[in-house]
């Protein structure tokens, strides 16, 4: 609830937060048990929704269980995982099924119930505009206006087309988030899947594994990469995604950043060699111990798409370039193409009355160590942002890892804390005073 100064007046808040993704969302179950510190999270959303488009059977996680909104920076609260699965009843039951890794229907459905049970957070509300007058954020939705000290905005990713396929979206080309709604009615038909990290990797799967009745005459999957490589997943490369690193790679440069993430990016953007064994076990089994066709699979890496045409009956043609032989183009002939393409951090058009007094750094705003951007405004009011910083915070900023950590940054800074940090890494990533290994000179 937030706290009126007088009648009439806006609700005062000491954070207002801007969107409910699992980044907001981590902050509002952080910040819950401190009523002191008045907060509201909005989506302009009717409920809480997570890749609700790809939710494929059988997707699974990346990332530990522990790396929910809450745990590995506050272990005992009430958000977490297992507090929801002990909720629900059936915490014997998660241990006795003994998943490798959580169903990502599962988390989606953990998440939702975060989300419901906080009454901080609100739905069906679109922030329209942020201002700032008279030393506090004025907050401008299409139902109200509300007044904060702080903003923490959190408005996730949108789907990413390469322009050539973007203005032809449709019922039979569309992104991966919208796989669960429009990858029906394929049976017989030639569908080609773009793109070959994970997301492109289970629609792949999903498709050659569909019963007889429902599969496609041919699925083609393309990818710029050289091969279709697995997720890094070893401890040390895990490393990576530790507090103690992301502080360190803040620190760079930013070309050395930029070049990191470049050359680290199957540490976050690999597919799981569970799904690709899966992958190649069914093309194993349908060749060979099914006999069926042998088009029913094709595997195109190393190439990129680099035009897409209509034609005729509304098929589409994709012209395709090899990065090795670039001399020549290679020509595939779909029904439905699906971009497994990624995204791309989402507008943040609502800042625009503000925009001006913000720094910028590329293409994202320039943030200091607790994730609140650098700007000309008083120093005790702050604009945090969530998963927008990439380039500035590495890797680990869009993914799971430092999910609860990076709220816990920014909950300290409206509390007035200093919480504990964990042990630093093994790895002694830099060589300030303080890492030096003991025998240094």
């Amino acid at each position: 609830m937030g706290l009126t100064s007088a009648p009439g007046e806006p609700a005062q808040y000491r954070c207002v937060g801007i969107g409910v993704g699992p980044a907001n969302l981590s902050l509002a179950s952080l910040l819950h048990s401190h009523p002191e510190a008045p907060h509201l999270f909005l989506d302009r959303k009717d409920s809480f929704g997570w890749h609700d488009g790809q939710q494929i059977p059988g997707a699974t996680l990346q990332v530990s269980m522990f790396k929910d909104l809450v745990s590995l920076s506050d272990p005992t609260n009430p958000f977490s995982f297992l507090s929801y699965l002990h909720e629900q009843g059936r915490v014997y039951h998660f241990l006795n099924a003994r998943f490798s890794d959580v169903p990502r229907l599962e988390f989606r459905n953990y998440l939702a119930w975060a989300a419901e049970r906080n009454e901080n957070v609100a739905f069906g509300e679109d922030v329209r505009e942020v201002g700032f007058d008279d030393g506090r954020f004025v907050v401008r939705t299409d139902r109200r206006t509300v007044t904060a000290e702080n903003i923490a905005v959190g408005v996730g990713n949108r789907p990413w087309v390469p322009e050539h396929g973007r203005k032809l979206l449709g019922p039979t080309q569309f992104h991966i988030s919208e796989f669960m709604d429009k990858a029906h009615g394929l049976h017989g038909k030639r569908v080609v899947v773009v793109g070959g990290g994970q997301s492109g990797a289970e629609a792949f799967l999903d498709l050659i594994s569909r019963p007889d009745a429902e599969r496609p005459q041919r699925v083609a999957w393309i990818s710029r990469r050289g091969n279709y490589f697995p997720i890094d997943d070893s401890p040390f490369t895990n490393d990576f995604y530790m507090p103690s690193h992301s502080d360190y790679f803040y620190g760079l440069p930013a070309p050395d950043r930029a070049a990191f993430n470049a050359r680290h990016i199957l540490t976050s953007d690999g597919i799981s060699e569970s799904t690709l064994r899966d992958i190649y076990q069914r093309i194993y089994i349908h060749r060979f111990v099914e006999n069926g066709s042998p088009e029913l699979a094709g595997l195109f890496p190393n190439r990129e798409v680099t035009g897409v045409t209509q034609g005729k009956g509304g098929t589409w043609g994709l012209a395709v370039r090899h990065n090795d032989e670039s001399g020549d183009t290679e020509y595939y002939e779909a029904d439905v193409v699906v971009w497994a393409t990624g995204f791309r951090p989402a507008a943040m058009d609502f800042l625009a009355p503000i925009a001006d007094r913000l720094e910028r750094e590329g293409d994202e705003l320039r943030i200091d160590e607790d994730y609140a951007v650098q700007w000309d405004g008083p120093v005790d009011r702050n604009i945090f942002v969530q998963n927008a910083a990439m380039g500035q915070r590495g890797l680990a900023d869009p993914n799971l890892s430092l999910n609860a950590r990076r709220s816990r940054r920014i909950a300290d800074r409206l509390l007035g804390l200093n919480s504990d940090e964990q042990l630093a890494s093994f790895v002694a990533w830099s060589t300030k005073e303080g890492t030096k290994v003991p025998w240094s000179a």
